[in-house]
């Protein structure tokens, strides 16, 4: 069930009118009630699906109540190896079986044997790469003594499978998600005008920026080896705001519904092609997960603590483990390896305190802007490529004489829709909600008649239905 469908159109609506029909004081039906719709949710795509997600909840739900309880030190850390085998197991089994089984005949092919393993086509359920670190941050936040372990298994069922976050983030972090499900909820009417705002924005960077740069962006990477370094390098340009546009678009939808229901997600991203440097992009760009990342596996592998080598090794790791979590292919893996490559020698020079720039995003900013979103649009290359030929390829044709000729496509209406977004996030970019600074500033009338220009924008220009990128991550 996508957000941006006529299923979803009529099943939120629906949702929303039970939930707050349930009285306010009854915390407990009401967290039962959106389970359910969350299952439901879930369910609509494969009910299959429901047993991975029941499975994984029961797992982490009663393996921290054994953490919690036992005051074997052994008998701890056990069950807590026992969360991270199940959970990522079920996620490589799922996500990365074929990938490694074509590795294996790779090697066995070098070894010029005639037999062949054969390779699994494995359904991958939606959103599992989410709700699997957002289970085992829980399970090791009990583990570390962060947090206490939950009695209440609806409120962490609902805490796993939250249906507007569930299948592309934000990853919540149980401290402070886990509790809202608890709380009395009173129906605020002005969290409510915020969550439709965030909804309408949401909806406007998906069907109107993402999915037309897609069109255009799926056709030329489909025949990219026939195309020239300009052509390519435009196209490229128009994934960048394919991806931010599909992906942020689909996070300001959920934060959006999540206060329509009286919830507070995290936000995830916070203009990234406003970054002044990689390292900047990486505190703006899929926060949730950057976050992750850093307290679940570059701290615990020593962090900044050790000698600058093992610093480098640090970040390799976590950006090459960064790039195999969004996928089962080399070219997630070398994006990985190259941000790794731009991240490291800037973050040292960081540590030395000669560079310091502040979160203030200005006009003087903008050649640096400039040269981070170039290099970060070098790195979409091996993101966007069918495969890691195919990338280098493309690459060799960018930085050719090629760049110079006249680009093949030419979407002028795309690049009004991105300047549209990118105008609104430019004036609105010192808060966490650009339509803040934007329209609320306005009059009343002015503020909902410039809502309704993107509502009829969202109609008449989209692309139609297309699923959300990160719903295959």
């Amino acid at each position: 069930m996508l957000f941006n469908s006529v299923v979803f159109a009529v099943f939120f609506p629906v949702v929303f009118a039970l939930y707050w029909a349930i009285p306010s004081d009854r915390s407990k039906v009401k967290a039962s009630f959106l389970v359910l719709a969350s299952y439901f949710f879930y369910g609509w795509w494969d009910a299959r699906f429901l047993i991975l997600i029941l499975f994984s909840t029961l797992v982490d739900y009663y393996v921290a109540l054994g953490i919690q309880h036992s005051e074997d030190v052994k008998r701890k850390k056990a069950l807590l190896y026992a969360s991270l085998t199940i959970n990522l197991g079920l996620l490589a089994g799922f996500k990365y079986l074929g990938f490694i089984t074509e590795i294996a005949n790779d090697l066995i092919g070098l070894t010029n044997a005639s037999s062949q393993l054969p390779i699994f086509d494995v359904l991958l359920p939606v959103g599992i790469s989410f709700y699997t670190f957002q289970t085992l941050s829980y399970t090791i936040d009990v583990y570390r003594g962060s947090r206490h372990a939950t009695r209440n298994l609806i409120e962490f069922a609902g805490y796993v499978s939250f249906f507007p976050q569930l299948v592309a983030g934000p990853i919540e972090r149980s401290k402070v998600f886990l509790p809202q499900f608890s709380k009395k909820k009173v129906f605020i009417y002005s969290q409510a005008v915020e969550g439709v705002e965030l909804v309408i924005w949401g909806l406007f960077k998906k069907m109107v920026v993402a999915d037309n740069c897609a069109k255009i962006v799926n056709r030329f990477y489909d025949s990219a080896e026939y195309q020239s370094g300009s052509t390519m390098a435009l196209v490229t340009i128009l994934f960048a705001f394919q991806i931010y546009g599909d992906f942020s678009g689909y996070t300001d939808i959920a934060r959006g519904l999540a206060k329509l229901l009286g919830f507070e997600l995290s936000l995830n991203f916070r203009f990234p092609y406003f970054a002044k440097s990689i390292t900047d992009f990486w505190k703006r760009w899929h926060i949730s997960l950057t976050n992750w990342f850093r307290d679940y596996l570059y701290i615990p592998l020593g962090g900044n603590r050790q000698g600058k080598t093992r610093i480098y090794l640090n970040i390799l790791i976590v950006f090459l483990v960064s790039g195999l979590w969004h996928g089962a292919n080399w070219t997630f893996v070398l994006w990985g390896a190259f941000h790794a490559f731009l991240f490291i020698p800037y973050h040292l020079i960081q540590r030395t305190g000669r560079i310091k720039l502040s979160d203030e995003v200005r006009i003087l900013d903008l050649p640096m802007i400039g040269i981070t979103f170039l290099l970060v649009c070098i790195g979409w290359v091996f993101f966007r490529a069918n495969n890691a030929e195919q990338a280098w390829i493309i690459l060799s044709e960018v930085f050719s004489s090629s760049l110079f000729s006249i680009p093949s496509v030419r979407p002028y209406n795309v690049f009004l829709f991105i300047g549209i977004m990118l105008c609104l996030e430019w004036v609105g970019r010192s808060d966490h909600f650009p339509l803040n600074k934007s329209f609320n500033l306005l009059p009343r009338l002015a503020k909902w008649f410039s809502y309704s220009i993107l509502i009829i924008m969202i109609v008449f220009f989209s692309a139609g239905q297309q699923s959300f990128i990160y719903f295959q991550f």
